[in-house]
């Protein structure tokens, strides 16, 4: 009886420790891209979704708000509300496609391109080149092991794109907005 509470004891403050550490990671991962999503706003004054749709336009050329999105895996409503915001900026122009009236373009202004090459490199582009090196079996388990994460926050059907960043993509308002499924308080 002494040697089953003491294993039990045992096994329970080692589950607790992995779950420490399982936190502490997470936490890790958040406050690093909070850290840089302020870097780049304080170097570029644009978010780390602006720079990658500067990106996604320079690297594409010429492309369609449908294309962009499916690029970025972000919505066209929410493609549309970063382009206003840097059209506002002088940093890309759209133009109607001369072929197909329906189809609008977006370009990159001089200014952009010249923030483009001074921008910090984001954050995802820094993890997909080590994330590339990995071995199939270690990208797999990564996946595996997140996913199942997700699943245990209740995250799997919170809809998120492959942009790592913090707050809301488009930056629409400051306001804090509760996420679907978590509780407010």
């Amino acid at each position: 009886m002494i040697y089953n509470l003491e294993h039990e004891q045992w096994l329970s403050e080692n589950v607790m420790s992995r779950m420490e550490e399982v936190l502490v990671a997470l936490r890790r991962v958040i406050r690093a891209t909070d850290l840089h999503s302020k870097h780049l706003a304080k170097t570029t004054g644009l978010t780390a979704p602006q720079i990658l749709l500067l990106q996604t336009i320079r690297d594409k050329g010429e492309v369609t708000i449908g294309e962009l999105a499916h690029e970025m895996s972000l919505s066209q409503a929410t493609v549309t509300s970063i382009l206003d915001r840097l059209e506002k900026r002088a940093l890309i122009y759209r133009e109607r496609s001369k072929e197909d009236k329906r189809k609008v373009h977006a370009y990159l202004t001089d200014q952009a391109a010249e923030v483009l090459k001074e921008a910090p490199i984001p954050l995802q582009e820094h993890f997909t080149r080590q994330f590339a090196d990995l071995q199939e079996w270690e990208q797999t388990m990564i996946i595996s092991s997140l996913q199942r994460v997700a699943q245990m926050m209740d995250a799997q059907h919170i809809d998120a794109s492959p942009v790592l960043d913090v707050g809301l993509l488009d930056r629409q308002s400051t306001q804090l907005e509760n996420p679907e499924g978590f509780p407010s308080q």
